[in-house]
């Protein structure tokens, strides 16, 4: 009867191994390759591994080992692969010393480099990549670019810093996936991979798990915590940096530290991970003695069987480790698990979360709790047969289907699609112009069309101001539905200081009357129900040059407003400057002369003490009162005041006083400008207003002349744009609805 039962048991194990020969073509076995890269990952895929070499009728496994096992500082853990008996087929060395956000990127780029020839000797049919680690990342990355199928342990899992998105990526990039509990599986499921694809085994490392607590452990506990420590009555701290919170991580590794000292219990620490931020926490460890310090031990790596012994038999472990939330809840052992880095972890009630463990109290308070107690075990990630289904599962992969994934999008419903160009179209911005004499409403469009425009005078006291500006937009809201406009917000150019973080005018120019201190996002926001944003009219003319003007595409320019008043505006690497105090770009206020005119801030010699439209109206206003203004052609009616453009008319037919105060008005203004370009060497000044014609050549004279040669070659235009002060105010709006960061 035995001898049938054999021959029985021979037979069906030759017709199965016929059948996943013949699917996997040329009647030849699985080739696998599992790449482990530190110590935590292995104790996942020793099981596998194992599994796999006692069936070699079926596979043939290759192992290459990578990252964080090959350093000495991290315990040279490939060690304990070669005593499981396993044939190391390649050592990489991957990792770039450092300990920082860049090592990690320059780890993976190093690893990218290496891995391709590796995978061209190796010809795996199928590669194994755990978890969420950033080596896993260039080895899935590798693998997907080399047309090599990708099996992923413990996808479809939640948990904190960039693990998570390094799981998903590698989620997307895998062929076929191993998770370990009914929801991950569903959000596998959810990120649209095929179901036939996704095995629920549960984790590998509880098939050791579940089958270790009853070895002997005193030895153990003794070798590693000394020879006076009793089961439950020690601690086991394992914590790693939180890359996305670098320094917040090091700080609660502080206070961990400080509440173990102070509960004052043997406690086993193990070194971190290999992570940023790890070299900052080992200097924290080595700060506070803990390696001389007679209540710690501290250690690089203990092996993975004697590692569950320890944990299953202490008295608590804390820290932020996976291993935490995860193999020690198998156990019932108490944890307490800091900060964010397992957030959204599946766990047992063995855990007791302390999320914002930003004091020692609290971690202390969190130990007395938890040391001792017992919990019952938790079989949330596995019940010890992870193993035998993934075999099973390998072996039915057809090597013969096609490489290319297809992913399981949900139904979406059915929409009319529009043409972009009357999306763009109909996407508008409600713009308000501040100024001296006007106060403007405009609809603007994407493209940066006027499309509607209202105008009525600048009430001069506040209320009636702000009710004007309420009522204007108000109906330039209504009249845009039935223009079919959706307006995305509201974006206001006003004269004066401006803190546009808040929306608040701090204070205004003599220009506009009641306007210090007026916090204009609010009204307009609860009225409207949009976003406002709000800013000086010199910086909206900026934001007008760089999204429609000639400042598109440049990274640095300056454009300056002679208008009324002097203003302007500073591009600088793409993005506006604002200043400490948001007083950058007074550009009128530059001063060019020692002891030139007085100027409305209160000095004197500014460029607009010289060229601004009030400054050329007070020239004019004494030529005129003088009789030295008019000339023949000319004349200016009694009921009319006279202005800058009397003065520039008397300038063009001839009247060589008009000529010389220009003159003077532009050269002023161009020493402004040379002084900008040795400032800030912009590669272009935007000259915008209406006096700006007027100026553009003695300005360019005066840079001949006096700027430096490095900068001569920049250029200096007029600009082409109508209304910069709309246009800007409306680019606020519009460079928000389409992401850019202002």
């Amino acid at each position: 009867i035995v001898y049938l039962c054999m021959e029985l048991y021979f037979k069906n194990l030759s017709k199965q191994k016929k059948q996943v020969m013949e699917k996997n073509g040329n009647n030849r076995k699985l080739r696998v390759c599992v790449a482990t890269c530190n110590r935590a990952d292995y104790s996942k895929l020793a099981p596998i591994m194992f599994g796999i070499k006692t069936e070699p009728e079926f596979f043939e496994l290759d192992v290459v080992v990578l990252g964080s096992h090959l350093i000495d500082d991290y315990g040279n853990t490939y060690r304990m692969i070669e005593q499981d008996d396993f044939d190391i087929n390649t050592r990489l060395h991957t990792i770039v010393r450092g300990e920082d956000e860049a090592a990690m990127v320059e780890s993976v780029g190093l690893a990218l480099v290496k891995l391709p020839d590796v995978l061209n000797r190796l010809k795996p049919d199928i590669m194994i990549v755990h978890g969420d680690r950033f080596d896993a990342l260039a080895l899935a990355t590798s693998a997907a670019l080399m047309n090599i199928r990708i099996l992923h342990i413990e996808g479809g899992e939640v948990s904190g810093t960039i693990d998570d998105s390094i799981r998903h990526a590698i989620t997307k990039l895998a062929h076929y996936h191993v998770c370990c509990t009914r929801s991950a599986e569903q959000h596998l499921i959810s990120m649209c991979e095929d179901h036939d694809r996704i095995l629920l085994a549960g984790c590998p490392s509880y098939d050791k798990l579940l089958s270790a607590k009853n070895k002997d452990y005193m030895s153990i506990i003794r070798m590693w915590l000394g020879d006076d420590v009793k089961s439950k009555d020690y601690i086991v701290a394992l914590q790693h940096p939180v890359t996305t919170d670098i320094k917040h991580s090091i700080k609660m590794f502080e206070l961990t530290l400080d509440a173990l000292i102070s509960f004052n219990k043997r406690t086993l620490v193990l070194f971190p991970n290999i992570d940023a931020g790890s070299k900052e926490m080992v200097r924290v460890m080595r700060k506070k003695g803990i390696e001389h310090h007679p209540n710690f031990r501290a250690v690089k790596h203990v092996p993975f069987d004697q590692f569950i012994q320890l944990v299953a038999h202490a008295g608590c472990m804390i820290g932020n480790s996976s291993c935490g939330v995860r193999e020690v809840g198998a156990f019932g052992t108490p944890v307490i698990n800091l900060g964010t880095r397992q957030i959204g972890r599946e766990t047992g009630e063995n855990v007791l979360h302390v999320r914002d463990a930003d004091t020692q109290d609290k971690i202390l308070q969190a130990l007395h709790l938890q040391f001792g107690k017992q919990y019952p075990c938790s079989k949330i990630y596995g019940d010890g047969n992870a193993v035998p289904r993934i075999l099973k599962f390998l072996k039915s992969i057809d090597l013969q289907e096609p490489l290319q994934k297809k992913f399981c999008f949900p139904p979406v419903k059915e929409n009319i699609s529009q043409d972009i160009d009357h999306i763009l179209e109909t996407l508008s911005a409600l713009a308000v112009d501040l100024g001296g004499t006007n106060l403007r409403v405009a609809i603007v469009s994407m493209k940066g069309e006027i499309v509607k425009k209202y105008t009525q005078f600048n009430p001069k006291t506040y209320e009636e101001r702000i009710n004007l500006i309420l009522q204007m937009c108000v109906e330039a809201a209504a009249e845009a539905v039935k223009l079919n406009c959706r307006i995305l917000g509201v974006g206001i150019s006003t004269g004066g200081r401006v803190n546009p973080r808040e929306g608040i005018v701090l204070h205004s120019t003599k220009l506009i009357q009641e306007w210090n201190s007026v916090d204009l996002r609010t009204p307009l926001s609860d009225t409207l129900h949009l976003p406002v944003w709000v800013d000086n009219d010199g910086n909206c003319a900026a934001l007008a040059e760089r999204k429609f003007g000639q400042g598109k595409g440049l990274e640095n320019f300056v454009t300056l407003i002679t208008g009324t008043g002097i203003g302007g505006g500073i591009i600088h690497q793409h993005e506006l400057i604002h200043g400490s105090s948001f007083c950058a770009a007074e550009l009128g206020h530059l001063v060019v002369s020692l002891d030139g005119p007085d100027c409305s801030c209160g000095s004197h010699g500014c460029i607009e003490a010289y060229a601004s439209g009030m400054a050329l109206q007070r020239e004019a206003k004494k030529l005129h009162d003088e009789d030295l203004l008019l000339v023949e052609g000319m004349s200016v009616p009694k009921d009319e005041a006279v202005g800058a453009l009397h003065l520039i008319q008397a300038a063009k037919l001839g009247n060589a006083k008009a000529q010389s105060i220009l003159r003077t008005a532009g050269t002023a203004l161009g020493l402004g400008v040379v002084n900008i370009l040795h400032t800030m060497n912009p590669s272009l000044v935007i000259l915008s207003g209406v006096l700006a014609s007027h100026y553009i050549h003695i300005v360019k004279d005066v840079i001949r002349q006096q700027a430096l040669s490095s900068v001569q070659d920049v250029d200096v235009v007029v600009s082409d744009l109508v209304d910069p002060a709309l246009l800007g105010a409306a680019s606020m709006v519009l460079d928000y609805t389409t992401r850019r960061i202002y």
